[in-house]
């Protein structure tokens, strides 16, 4: 079941958001001489890429992407125009054992350096301003996804951007399978928009896209399974191609739990 709300804003053009998520929550723009890490607080994710060896992609650690000249490359780096952090994941890359689509994308995790795998009691969100650069046919922004508490490696939700500029949450019915797709925005390719996907109460999902939340009652069947917030661009087509792909330029990323 889903309930829609309005809030009193909408997202406007990408200078008045790309302070959102910046290292130390500076009144700055982004710097585009640094490294993402040197801009975004990184501290709390790691980087998986597109390539690496069949079945297991490379793994960037936090402790890799922080600072200024925090590690970047060709599928994950600032871009010297705007200083948006930016991922590339072509049609044909390295996937993971579970998943036909290649993804240059974030994994949270925790200032330790432990794999984040928070329970749905409490609250928790994850905020982005971004814009999709190109798209060969749709691209997951941001997802939770399960963790730990049993075998299923489906995610809770994903956030889909398609090439027609719609934006698409993909709630899944239960750990075993199976997604209910919603359209809950349309943006034009190349613009600015916000995304938050949150839990509130341990039962709801709250996913607010420029300014207009939607609700998501979660299956009693998700109960007994941990979560982690993932972002970036998880291409949802592939090919033999290494030059069609997915290009998402991110202007703000903050994660909270309380």
């Amino acid at each position: 079941m889903k309930i829609r709300t309005k809030a009193l804003a909408t997202a406007t053009a990408a200078g008045i958001s790309v302070t959102l998520g910046l290292l130390g929550g500076s009144a700055h723009a982004a710097d585009p001489s640094r490294a993402p890490g040197g801009n975004f607080d990184l501290g709390v994710w790691e980087l998986q890429e597109p390539v690496g060896s069949p079945g297991s992609p490379t793994t960037i650690s936090s402790s890799r992407l922080q600072g200024d000249n925090g590690f970047q490359d060709s599928y994950f780096y600032t871009d010297t125009r705007d200083g948006a952090m930016t991922f590339w994941a072509p049609e044909k890359g390295v996937t993971t054992p579970n998943s036909n689509y290649a993804r240059s994308e974030l994994r949270e995790m925790n200032r330790n350096g432990s794999a984040a795998d928070w329970s749905l009691s409490g609250s928790h969100k994850l905020s982005a301003t971004l814009r999709v650069v190109s798209v060969t046919k749709n691209v997951c922004v941001g997802q939770i996804h399960l963790g730990s508490g049993g075998s299923s490696t489906k995610p809770l939700i994903e956030l889909y951007y398609h090439s027609n500029g719609d934006i698409v949450a993909g709630t899944e019915n239960s750990p075993s399978g199976g997604q209910t797709t919603h359209t809950v925005g349309h943006v034009s390719i190349g613009k600015t928009w916000q995304y938050t996907i949150a839990v509130s109460g341990g039962h709801t999902i709250d996913l607010t896209v420029n300014g207009s939340t939607t609700h998501y009652a979660i299956p009693s069947s998700f109960n007994q399974y941990k979560q982690y917030f993932k972002a970036g661009s998880y291409n949802q087509s592939s090919s033999s191609s290494t030059t069609n792909g997915a290009r998402v330029a991110f202007y703000g990323l903050t994660v909270s739990h309380g």
